[in-house]
């Protein structure tokens, strides 16, 4: 296929890290994340509260570590790093066996919106709270440390649930299990070893420049409840021909890619396994000539099926996003 980010994450172990949560990003304003006041917090006593300080950590901890992640197909393990530089954030992720994939991230916090990064960290646990029931389920040990663990279970059955294992001195996630419609573990994601994790001691900014949010032909008619636009890197979008789309609810996201059909070898239509993913793909009359439409996500596959079938170019229908309650 021609498309670089399609076949990219067709590829086994192409996307290395299973995302903690996503962070809204339609407020145009964002502020630095003040990692100092983490020190200064008290324990957390509630799951909300255990949450959102591992949204915290995940961004103001430099630490080193190693990690496997077991899903459908197979066993791979990952050295994980996260530093902080003049307030920047970098993480890098690299698989040790297998083929050899580098996921490396720059400047996260620029997915933080609003007020400012903490209030809106706690701000978009409020949104979960709509979609997931959070609640806490005792506590383990995991990486040779002390862990706390979460139940995040879903409010409806367009969504996947997750057990969530967080460190109980830095609230850095640990292990996470993702579980699918029918409560059954499709992968594990675990620390094995956390090098000696430090408080970045300051304000983390975001990355000049990092994201972009394009106006396309084309949008999704339905979508699942709580699902906004995400803020994707330029890097990502390799082929000019190929339109990209990301949407997520704090937890899951989806990708969704639009291109012209112009004699490239395609997709066979239908819902094909990613691993822990899946994609639907379906060949589309849009904007009067043919186009492939692949959706893509850690979600049930007739979720991705009718966002893919609700794709409509701009001008067809003068509807808004359908509701995800309605038929």
């Amino acid at each position: 296929m021609r498309s670089g980010v399609v076949s990219c994450v067709l590829l086994a172990g192409c996307v290395a890290l299973p995302a903690l949560a996503q962070e809204d990003v339609s407020a145009p304003d964002r502020d630095p994340l003040d990692c100092t006041s983490l020190a200064e917090q008290e324990a957390p006593a509630s799951a909300d509260a255990w949450f959102v300080r591992s949204r915290w950590a995940s961004h103001c901890y430099v630490f080193q570590a190693r990690a496997v992640r077991i899903g459908v197909d197979g066993v791979r393990t990952l050295a994980l790093s996260h530093d902080v530089t003049n307030g920047i954030e970098r993480e890098v992720a690299r698989f040790l066996d297998g083929p050899p994939v580098v996921h490396e991230r720059n400047g996260g916090v620029g997915r933080l919106g609003g007020e400012t990064g903490a209030v809106r960290l706690e701000s978009s646990v409020r949104h979960l709270e709509d979609l997931y029931r959070l609640r806490l389920a005792g506590e383990s040990r995991i990486a040779s440390r002390q862990a706390v663990r979460l139940e995040i279970e879903p409010l409806d059955d367009q969504r996947y649930g997750r057990r969530l294992w967080l460190d109980s001195s830095t609230a850095l996630p640990l292990k996470q299990v993702l579980l699918d419609e029918s409560g059954r573990a499709v992968e594990t994601f675990q620390i094995t070893e956390l090098r000696d994790p430090e408080l970045y001691r300051g304000e983390i900014e975001r990355l000049p420049g990092m994201g972009s949010q394009v106006e396309h032909s084309w949008r999704p008619g339905w979508l699942p409840k709580g699902f906004e636009p995400q803020v994707t890197e330029v890097s990502e979008v390799v082929d000019s021909d190929v339109e990209q789309r990301v949407y997520g609810d704090g937890l899951a996201t989806l990708s969704l890619f639009v291109e012209p059909v112009s004699g490239q070898q395609l997709l066979k239509p239908g819902v094909h396994r990613l691993g822990v993913s899946h994609a639907a793909v379906q060949h589309r009359e849009l904007g009067g000539r043919p186009r492939q439409v692949v959706v893509m996500g850690e979600l049930p596959p007739s979720v991705l099926q009718r966002v893919a079938e609700s794709v409509e170019w701009r001008g067809e229908q003068n509807t808004a996003l359908n509701d995800a309650s309605s038929p």
